[in-house]
């Protein structure tokens, strides 16, 4: 298993990278050139500044078994086709019983901007943001790593 991070507005990097150590597991964190990026522990993966490029780049390398973290639905949907997991940096886990209605209502959210509709902005994260996160992550792990 390794973890592949949809890194460039990923608020949980640090978390991401301090319970994958504990496991010993790969972290690759892929970017765009406009955002820089350092670790000692993960590998980062700057890829081209294209629409989309960070997310054909993170399918491209997912396997069967691979966790993702990302916030984007439709790559996490793409992910859950391949057999691999996905997580959603406030910890909410992707799978096949919740990812049609998350696109759906992403669908639905995009056409009442279009129509001039106010939508809900995210609220601001919070340090209980992280420990849930940190939480469902580890507890995630744990469940699917010695599969």
């Amino acid at each position: 298993m390794k973890i592949l991070v949809d890194a460039d507005a990923c608020p949980v990097k640090d978390i991401i990278e301090e319970v994958a150590e504990k496991y010993q597991l790969e972290v690759i964190m892929l970017c765009n050139p406009n955002h820089v990026l350092q670790s000692s522990y993960s590998q980062i993966m700057v890829v081209d500044g294209s629409s989309q490029a960070v997310d054909i780049a993170i399918v491209n390398r997912t396997a069967k078994g691979d966790l993702v973290v990302t916030q984007d639905y439709g790559l996490a949907s793409l992910v859950l086709g391949k057999n691999a997991l996905a997580i959603h940096p406030s910890g909410k886990v992707y799978n096949q019983q919740n990812i049609d209605g998350l696109l759906t209502q992403r669908f639905l959210n995009q056409k009442a901007r279009q129509a001039g509709i106010r939508t809900i902005n995210p609220k601001k994260r919070k340090n209980s943001d992280d420990e849930y996160f940190r939480l469902s992550f580890t507890q995630l792990l744990s469940e699917h790593i010695s599969r």
